[in-house]
């Protein structure tokens, strides 16, 4: 009870507006849905049936019935949740055997009579990622589908499958962060804290993914490959490799957010993987078992504010877009400034006028191939103060660099210690 109480508050923090659980989660208490309900959070809920080919025998089916009627019943007067969906990506497994989605009996008859029955009005949506009747048969599936898992080859984090995706909403996205070396030393024994590579103890508080690409079943070789992405290199100590990695990780997850906040509305939302562990483990999620924060933690409290400036990629021009998001249902008055954090001259300022629930470009930042910056950005709306900013270039960067440009961001509004990131 106080893990849900401390976690909802992260959400809370965070901005989060929506929390999916998952089909291979459990089905929450009304504790969590009563913290949901004071915070305004939406509840995606995934019955719990995920990734594998179920039994559709009669015997089964009526245990699904059964427990699905005992769910809904419990859950459905909470204001919170938002839609049930029928599980997770079993629609994906039925298409890349060549079978039919709709012949899935679970989440295109039990379920549904069951909701039909007992919470009519409540979103529902069979599987995550939907297999639509039309989509049935087609070539790559999973990269037409409306909603979308973008997983892919989880390379580098502005390559063409994370800007080029055709998502309408995205249900799952995630970048590897090793925790807090303070967190590692909790659950790895000291002979075994260094090196990543061949460390059986690492392995066992990680995921080895047999079904994934050969290149990306190891997750603690996935998680150095991802810093070698940005940075051209693997660091040699402990304490370094946790602060590459935290950093890779802060960069991914803040331009899918941003990304998607700029692709409104072709792409409607977003939700990434994911927000805390529920054991000690090397992961995707920015706050580690223990409740320690990960630098990503940071970035994205940053970046999820419902008013925010973002500076976007240049295409195949020769200029960064700056871009108000207002995310509101009332219009808001922004005062913005955007600085060379080397040295610290004022780029581009202004006033804007953001008309609500819409994304306005106010300005526009030269730039060009050999460019490695860091630009710094600040706005105000109604007396408050936000920070964000915005590493402009591509890899590899130098670690050391981005260490001090560190100290700079971290004393943005929501500042942070950057001394004691990834420690």
């Amino acid at each position: 009870a106080e893990r849900v109480e401390r976690a909802v508050g992260l959400f809370d923090d965070l901005g989060c507006n929506m929390i999916r659980c998952w089909g291979g989660n459990v089905y929450e208490d009304h504790a969590f849905f009563d913290r949901c309900d004071e915070c305004g959070i939406m509840v995606w809920q995934d019955f719990a049936y995920a990734c594998c080919f179920y039994p559709q025998t009669d015997d089964f089916l009526a245990q699904v019935r059964r427990e699905a009627e005992a769910v809904v019943e419990k859950l459905r007067n909470h204001p919170s949740l938002a839609l049930w969906c029928g599980d997770n990506e079993i629609d994906g497994f039925y298409a890349n055997a060549g079978l039919n989605p709709g012949a899935n009996r679970l989440t295109r008859e039990v379920i549904p009579q069951v909701l039909h029955r007992r919470d009519p009005y409540r979103h529902y949506v069979p599987s995550s990622p939907y297999v639509p009747p039309s989509l049935v048969g087609a070539p790559d599936v999973w990269a037409h589908t409306p909603e979308q898992h973008l997983w892919g080859p989880r390379g580098y984090y502005k390559g063409p499958f994370y800007m080029q995706h055709s998502a309408h909403f995205i249900g799952e996205i995630g970048y590897h962060g090793c925790p807090n070396v303070s967190s590692i030393e909790r659950f790895i024994s000291p002979e075994h804290l260094w090196p990543w590579d061949s460390n059986d103890e690492w392995q066992v508080h990680a995921v080895y993914h047999w079904q994934h690409q050969a290149i990306s079943r190891d997750r603690i070789q996935l998680m150095a490959n991802q810093v070698r992405e940005l940075f051209g290199a693997i660091p040699d100590t402990l304490a370094e490799f946790a602060l590459a990695s935290q950093v890779t990780q802060a960069e991914a997850k803040k331009y899918f957010i941003e990304s998607t906040r700029l692709r409104k509305w072709h792409t409607s939302g977003i939700l990434w993987w994911n927000v805390i562990d529920g054991w000690p483990q090397f992961s995707d999620a920015i706050v580690d078992y223990y409740f320690s924060r990960k630098l990503a933690y940071e970035y994205i409290r940053r970046v999820q504010r419902p008013v925010c400036v973002i500076v976007g990629e240049a295409g195949s021009g020769k200029y960064l877009p700056v871009v108000v998001s207002n995310d509101t249902r009332s219009p808001a008055d922004v005062h913005y400034r955007i600085w060379d954090a080397e040295d610290r001259q004022t780029i581009v300022e202004g006033d804007f006028s953001a008309p609500p629930n819409q994304n306005w470009q106010v300005d526009r930042l030269r730039t060009f191939a050999s460019d490695q910056r860091l630009y710094l950005i600040e706005w105000e709306v109604d007396g408050e103060r936000f920070g964000n900013h915005y590493l402009a270039g591509t890899p590899p960067f130098r670690l050391e660099q981005y260490r001090a440009w560190l100290q700079a961001i971290a004393a943005l509004p929501r500042p942070f210690d950057a001394e004691r990131v990834a420690r």
